[in-house]
């Protein structure tokens, strides 16, 4: 495994890397952090719904993905699960990643000790390597050196538990983290509060225009159905 001491003093020259790719701002930050010290990235695994269509966490379609993809010039390798099977499909496609010859991947997990056991277990099962160039870090200043090195994302998931459903569609800036923060939730979004979608960023050659076709509330979430506009710029 990847130790946080090698994520400060570097990788090898232009280390080619994948990532657990699920479109949002932490692993765009993670992997930002990679091409810090030496990292290249060159796939993303992205897990799908059992229908293929849409990412099986933030509600995603497959074409806005791939249009993330594309403007980072990165090929996406695709699983589709449900809950039940996911960590088997996952393991899948990190197999096929280290197939392809890439064998050390970044993830995007900050302090849930159980998230990142289970992200070190799945690669541990397909022989791949797993580093977290950001975790254990403060929240909050995960967020705001996102905006500071000019990740632009917005907010495509709220969870109406914790934020008003009011938050949907609201770029990611310094005043909707103050609002985020005054709300009582979670800056960085970790417990679950929102999910975002990356919409530009450094390592992308063009932003992204998206479309918001309708608004799905279910069992205490609210997702905007999002659409790429490929023929339309930002």
């Amino acid at each position: 495994m990847v130790s946080l001491v090698m994520m400060t003093t570097g990788l090898p020259q232009a280390t080619d890397l994948f990532c657990s790719w699920s479109g949002g701002k932490d692993i765009c930050l993670a992997v930002h952090r990679s091409y810090d010290i030496g990292g290249r990235l060159r796939a993303g695994l992205t897990m799908l719904d059992e229908t293929g269509e849409r990412s099986r966490s933030h509600g995603l379609p497959r074409s806005l993905l791939e249009a993330q993809a594309e403007a980072m010039g990165i090929d996406l390798v695709f699983r589709s699960a449900t809950w039940g099977d996911y960590t088997d499909a996952f393991v899948d496609g990190l197999e096929e990643l280290n197939a392809r010859g890439l064998t050390t991947g970044v993830f995007g997990d900050i302090d849930i000790e159980s998230h990142r056991q289970w992200v070190v277990d799945a690669c541990e099962r397909a022989g791949v390597t797993p580093m977290h160039p950001i975790w254990q870090e403060d929240r909050r200043a995960l967020v705001d050196e996102g905006i500071a090195r000019g990740i632009r994302s917005r907010i495509v998931v709220v969870n109406t538990n914790h934020l008003p459903e009011s938050f949907l569609g609201r770029e990611l800036d310094a005043e909707t983290v103050e609002a985020i923060v005054a709300a009582g939730a979670d800056a960085c979004g970790e417990n679950g509060e929102y999910h975002s979608l990356v919409t530009d960023a450094p390592l992308m050659t063009h932003p992204l225009a998206v479309d918001v076709q309708n608004t799905i509330r279910i069992e205490g979430y609210a997702f905007h159905q999002l659409a790429f506009a490929a023929d339309r710029s930002v």
